[in-house]
C-alpha cells in the first residue's frame, strides 16, 4: 500500500519504539492521518500506536490538542507555533511518550505569498519536554506529492524525537 521507503521507515520506528516500550500519537492537518495510516500499516503497531488526532480545522486544533487562538490569531494554522502546540497538545492529550505534528498547504490552491503551495510545519514533542522543527518548502508539486513527502519527513523527525523520549 505504500511506497517501500515509508514502509521501511515505519517499520523501524515501531520497532524502535516497542523495544523500548514508547507510545506515538500522531497530529495531523494537511496529511488527514497518513502518519498514523502508515505507521498502523506495520504489524504489531497497535504495541506503540496510541492515537491520532486529524485536526484539519481550527476549531479541531483548538478542541482536540489545546491550540490557544491567540497562536493561531498571530501566526496562522500554517506556522512553526502552531505545529510545536499541536505536537505537544497531541503529548498532553493522549497517552503517548512522543507525538508527531504536520501542518501545511498542500496544493493545489490555498497558498500566499507569505505561505506558498508546498509549505509545511512539521514538530515533534517528547512527554520529557524535547521539542523539534522542520520547515519544508516542497514547492508546487502536487497534492500527492507533497502529502507522501511530508509523511517521509514527520517520521524521520518522529525517529529523532524517540531518541531524546
Amino acid at each position: 500500500m505504500w511506497p517501500a521507503d515509508i514502509e521501511q521507515k515505519a517499520r523501524e520506528i515501531v520497532t524502535d519504539l516497542t523495544a523500548r516500550n514508547l507510545k506515538v500519537a500522531t497530529a495531523e492537518s494537511c496529511t488527514g492521518g497518513l502518519i498514523a495510516g502508515a505507521l498502523t500499516e506495520i504489524a504489531g503497531s497497535s504495541l506503540v500506536v496510541d492515537r491520532g488526532f486529524v485536526t484539519y480545522s481550527n476549531d479541531a486544533k483548538i478542541q482536540m490538542l489545546g491550540i490557544e487562538l491567540a497562536t493561531l490569531a498571530a501566526h496562522g494554522a500554517v506556522s512553526r507555533e502552531t505545529a510545536i502546540e499541536m505536537a505537544r497538545g497531541a503529548v498532553f492529550h493522549s497517552g503517548a511518550d512522543v507525538a508527531v505534528a504536520v501542518t501545511g498547504i498542500a496544493g493545489p490552491g490555498g497558498g500566499s505569498v507569505e505561505k506558498p503551495v508546498g509549505l509545511v510545519h512539521l514538530a515533534a514533542a517528547s512527554r520529557k519536554g524535547a521539542t523539534l522543527h522542520r520547515e519544508m518548502r516542497y514547492g508546487e508539486v502536487g497534492r500527492d506529492v507533497v502529502r507522501l513527502a511530508t509523511v517521509r519527513t514527520a517520521l524521520e523527525l518522529l525517529a529523532d524525537i524517540s531518541q531524546q523520549a
